[in-house]
């Protein structure tokens, strides 16, 4: 009995320490927001240029939520040659601008729920319309490829074509 209480006891004990060493390295741990997931992907150095070319990085190291539907480097190598270099020049920041925030919309929207949407209204303003055809859900003109990549203040779906507002 004594010997039974001891190891209960010192399983507790062992149980408390790794929760309260959990709890103080998560507690340190920085938070991985949408453009810091972008940069650790990889797969999203032409939009983390286009986001820093167009000011908004802060805005989505913010708060949010957000709902991001990220074009790959292969989507933005899809475009017309020299768009992206054009569209990187200050003179065109504000066309940059509405091209990003046209890829963002408020709210965390996870994939089950983005499929029942129909569209969703931009941070730009416009509709980005949303269907999904023979099992594959896209977003005006976009396939959706990977979804519900997570991040502290949103969400991010990958998708394989820059969208353009109207």
């Amino acid at each position: 009995m004594l010997k039974r209480m001891l190891v209960t006891m010192t399983t507790l004990l062992a149980s408390l320490v790794m929760l309260s060493s959990a709890q103080a390295h998560n507690h340190g741990m920085k938070k991985t927001d949408i453009v810091d997931v972008a940069v650790a992907n990889g797969s999203f150095t032409t939009l983390v240029a286009a986001v820093k070319a167009a000011g908004l990085v802060e805005t989505l190291k913010g708060d949010g939520p957000f709902t991001v539907f990220a074009p790959t480097d292969e989507a933005f190598a899809k475009l017309p040659e020299g768009t992206v270099e054009m569209l990187l020049k200050p003179e065109n920041k504000d066309k940059l601008v509405a091209i990003l925030t046209y890829h963002v919309v408020p709210g965390k929207v996870m994939a089950a729920d983005v499929i029942k949407l129909g569209k969703a209204t931009t941070v730009q303003g416009q509709d980005v319309m949303i269907k999904v055809y023979g099992g594959k859900v896209m977003v005006d003109n976009a396939n959706v490829v990977a979804t519900d990549v997570k991040a502290s203040n949103g969400v991010i779906h990958v998708i394989d074509t820059v969208i353009m507002p109207k």
